[in-house]
């Protein structure tokens, strides 16, 4: 019984949410990007081209650390293994 319960329950979830996704009348036509008026062709560019820019930065910074860690290391490995030599 509770199987069943559960199952409707479910059921009607799945159908509730179905028909929450469904658009709303008359904004389903296609509109070529022609017709549209340049504020709305797309309107999200600079904030796009902004977001691109941050992550390119930040992925530069990052190369840029990694590259100075590793010389430090490279440095490091060699004054160790000049101390280490016999002489």
């Amino acid at each position: 019984m509770a199987r069943l319960f559960v199952t409707i329950c479910a059921v009607m979830l799945s159908a509730g949410l179905a028909a929450g996704f469904q658009p709303p009348p008359g904004e389903g036509g296609f509109v070529p990007i022609e017709q549209l008026p340049p504020a709305a062709q797309l309107p999200a560019a600079p904030l796009l081209i902004a977001a691109y820019a941050f992550v390119l930065l930040a992925v530069l910074v990052y190369v840029w650390t990694i590259w100075r860690r590793l010389n430090k290391v490279e440095h490091d490995m060699r004054a160790l293994s000049q101390r280490s030599q016999p002489r």
